[in-house]
């Protein structure tokens, strides 16, 4: 029996995906839960499995294809495909050893039921009213089949804007709009039949900011308007001093650099200094690390900055919240996610440790261990990329002095630990050696005062500094 090997729904925010590579290939012996395809969406690089045992007989992906949820990765036969067979078989009455001669004379006979399947396969439209073509049976019919489906696309879109039911934009966008607190149905899409872009959220994010959707109604966007590439110049012809080379960027690249250009366009960055002594912290790290590891993490410093932000986020309310600037709000958030920035391959990622104020040391140790494992070996997927209150971006194990982390927007708040080193400092008339960790914290002027993120950061200090503050004030 043929079973087809399709994209399950990854996440509730992400629809495809662009195949990075093919790990088998026609021919192949493939057991459940093996790997067929590696696959990278926004921000996550992962192996997608076999839902089938047995032979692959069909691979309909390549590196470099765009895959919808819903379409077929791959056909494999299994082994029930001789009962099948002589299932089939049987109402014909025929003898069960010419059954097998019968199946590549079926096509001369009846031609359109064998490869008609196959051509209902390849672009699945989320809630289609009907299917879509997809994979040709022949060159010849390419053409038509696909024009077809372009058809099929533009009358969801049209049926979907004449009922006013939605607007033409993917997931993605739509989650980014959610995020940003924009009405997407305000959005003027640039794109193909009105579609709506990242871009044109953008924009229209950026003109409620400056007031120049102030006067109601959609804001009209494309090429001409603002955006995170709006101010992009045509770069110069650097082969005229010698050898270049153009690599096209990652879809991680490419979403990391739309995300910051937005974060840095729209909110108004703060970076707050201070220092914190963790000479007798570092004690009590390298003491107690065993019996961290004994429950399955590693007790290092970023394990212990995340707990001490946990408690700092209670404390300070203003600093776990996110702002709506189209209703005029403040979000508050009555649970405490923190996202930490592991280094990649591939580009930065931040893997989200989940209710970190309802876990201890070594539970969060655990946590963060899996998840920088699993993002170094592509393994994460993005449900552990969503949901973060606040971000730790932890560049100690590389070094510097100090660092302006720009806020992952829709946060408000990001802390930057660099190297702790030996400094002298003076204690009760003398120069004693201390071990002192630099920290930065930048934040969204446009909800956290300066006073407000010194006092932030100076309890983070103290809490460093003082454990004790923690079972106190925590």
């Amino acid at each position: 029996m043929i079973v087809e090997v399709r994209l399950p729904e990854i996440s509730e925010n992400v629809s495809s995906g662009d195949v990075t590579k093919v790990l088998v290939k026609v021919g192949d012996t493939v057991a459940v839960d093996q790997p067929l395809i590696e696959l990278e969406t926004e921000k996550a690089v992962f192996e997608v499995p076999s839902t089938a045992a047995g032979v692959v007989t069909d691979i309909r992906l390549k590196p470099g294809d765009s895959v919808d949820v819903g379409g077929v990765i791959a056909r494999i036969e299994t082994e029930a495909k001789q009962g099948a067979a002589q299932e089939t078989s049987a109402p014909q009455k025929q003898a069960p050893a010419p059954a097998p001669k019968a199946e590549p004379e079926q096509p001369k006979q009846a031609p359109a039921p064998a490869p008609q399947p196959r051509a209902e396969e390849r672009r699945p439209v989320a809630n289609p009213p009907q299917p879509t073509p997809a994979r040709p049976v022949s060159q010849d019919a390419q053409p038509a089949q696909e024009s077809t489906a372009e058809n099929i696309r533009d009358t969801v879109v049209a049926v979907a804007q004449e009922q006013g039911s939605a607007v033409p934009a993917s997931p993605t966008v739509r989650r980014m709009a959610r995020e940003l607190g924009v009405d997407i149905n305000q959005v003027r899409g640039s794109g193909p039949g009105g579609r709506i872009s990242s871009e044109d959220v953008s924009a229209f994010a950026k003109s409620i900011i400056t007031g120049a959707g102030s006067q109601g109604g959609p804001v009209q966007t494309g090429p001409s308007s603002i955006g995170p590439a709006a101010g992009a110049r045509a770069l110069p012809d650097f082969s005229r001093y010698g050898e270049v080379e153009r690599t096209p960027m990652s879809k991680i690249r490419a979403i990391t650099a739309q995300s910051m250009s937005y974060a840095w366009n729209t909110v108004p960055h703060v970076t707050q200094h201070d220092e914190a002594d963790i000479t007798a912290l570092e004690e009590a790290r390298k003491k107690y690390a065993p019996r961290v590891e004994k429950g399955g993490g590693k007790l290092t410093m970023a394990a212990i900055v995340t707990k001490v932000c946990a408690s700092a986020l209670h404390r300070f309310p203003d600093f776990n919240a996110s702002i709506d600037m189209q209703h005029g709000e403040i979000v508050h958030k009555k649970y405490c996610n923190i996202g930490i920035a592991v280094d990649t391959d591939r580009g930065l990622l931040v893997p989200v440790v989940k209710g970190v104020d309802g876990k201890n040391l070594t539970e969060i140790a655990a946590d963060i261990t899996l998840l920088a494992e699993k993002a170094r070996t592509k393994k994460i997927m993005p449900d552990d990329l969503e949901g973060g209150c606040f971000t730790i971006s932890n560049l100690g194990g590389i070094g510097g002095v100090g660092f302006t982390p720009i806020v992952y927007a829709p946060e408000v708040a990001i802390l930057g630990v660099s190297r702790a080193s030996m400094k002298p400092v003076y204690i009760n008339n003398t120069f004693e050696p201390r071990l002192i960790l630099p920290l930065s914290l930048s934040y969204d002027h446009r909800l956290i005062d300066g006073a407000a993120a010194a006092r932030f950061l100076r309890w983070v200090c103290e809490a460093l500094e003082n454990p004790i503050l923690l079972a106190i004030e925590g």
